[in-house]
């Protein structure tokens, strides 16, 4: 008999376990008819604040608006530059264009695909107004190198969109730079049940720009001290994450425990692929990508995996300096060779936390197979 199908990603099967709480959440929020920020929002920001360590942590509508809004509080614009890694989603350089200014590339780390300290030094000049650290795929970029490279009076924002509870030198991400963003995407760690996202920052006036930006530019009605937006988190979002919130460091740790797991029956195999450091201090797996030694072999390996009804992503095709909307601002193709090889070389496997440790088998089985 035919297997079942292992999904990339399965959502259902942790939701299900708690369908009656959740329902129950719903209900609540109708009864109070508060919608749109207020008290579910307020107790959510104050609990993921205790939860990251941080002084302020703001609800705000999406991962992507986390990003906007976090530049506009800093009062980025036309004629500065943000230095940002070339592999990364696109929302990364995507919000630094939307506020006017301009993001300079940088190439990444070959082992993590993290921001390179030394590239983002070298695309620093006098225009650079911010350094913007991806956290890739759950894993904190190199924070300290990269605060020190920084110029005086140049932030460094980490984009945490795929790392809520990661962490770094026993502290965690959000908590590491002038400002953090964060998503809840369904996909992330702690996923939410359609779009929503979270700025944290220690300094109190960042925070008061923050609250008045995702509000249209108002603290108090009609009264605009700033041209903002509407990046306000739904109280239903915030009141459903509150409820997953709680559970969130057994999801890591099962993610944690799948990525050993991996490594187990693939890192001693011979095979020509690299794998993530399974054992890295506050990798949270949000992905887990392994390399193939020949790039070639990536999309027939993908191929294969999905006849047998394994599902895979590719993180990320195209490194950003070499979108179309994006490659007249250069660098040229060659210049950022980390990004461009990891574009090509680099595969994600299931690793979502209800996976069970027989499909893990199945998919190290048949990767195995496929190299034999």
């Amino acid at each position: 008999m035919t297997p079942p199908p292992i999904p990339f990603f399965d959502r259902t099967r942790g939701d299900l376990a708690m369908q009656g709480e959740l329902a129950a959440v719903f209900e609540e929020v109708v009864q109070s008819g508060h919608y749109i920020l207020g008290p579910q929002v307020e107790a959510f920001e104050s609990e993921c604040a205790a939860y990251l360590g941080v002084r302020h942590a703001l609800g705000v509508s999406s991962g992507t608006d986390a990003l906007l809004v976090a530049l506009m509080a800093l009062g980025i614009g036309p004629g500065d530059e943000v230095v940002c890694p070339a592999y990364t989603f696109f929302a990364t350089a995507g919000a630094v264009h939307r506020t006017g200014a301009t993001p300079v590339f940088a190439d990444v780390l070959p082992g993590s695909f993290n921001l390179d300290p030394a590239s983002a030094e070298r695309a620093v000049t006098a225009r650079t107004r911010a350094i913007l650290a991806v956290h890739l795929f759950g894993d904190c970029a190199p924070m300290d190198e990269l605060l020190a490279i920084a110029p005086r009076g140049v932030p460094v924002i980490e984009d945490a969109a795929q790392a809520f509870g990661a962490e770094r030198a026993g502290r965690r991400a959000g908590a590491l730079g002038e400002l953090g963003c964060f998503s809840f995407f369904p996909t992330k760690n702690l996923g939410g049940f359609g779009d929503g996202g979270l700025v944290t920052t220690e300094r109190d006036d960042l925070a008061e720009r923050v609250r008045s930006l995702r509000a249209q530019g108002a603290r108090r009605k009609h009264h605009h001290t700033l041209v903002g937006g509407n990046f306000r988190l739904d109280a239903l979002q915030a009141a459903l994450l509150r409820r997953k919130l709680p559970r969130l460091g057994a999801l890591l740790e099962r993610r944690r425990r799948h990525a050993e797991r991996y490594a187990a029956l693939l890192g001693g195999a011979g095979l020509p692929i690299s794998l993530p450091d399974a054992a890295a201090a506050g990798h949270t797996f949000n992905q887990y990508v392994i390399r193939l030694d020949d790039a070639s072999l990536r999309d027939p390996l993908r191929s294969f995996l999905a006849e047998q009804g394994i599902g895979t992503e590719v993180y990320y095709p195209a490194p950003l300096h070499l979108q179309p909307c994006f490659a007249p601002l250069g660098p040229p193709a060659g210049a950022l060779p980390v990004a461009e090889a990891a574009a090509r070389e680099t595969l994600a496997l299931p690793i979502f936390p209800e996976l069970t440790g027989e499909e893990i088998d199945r998919v190290a089985t048949a990767i195995r197979s496929f190299f034999a």
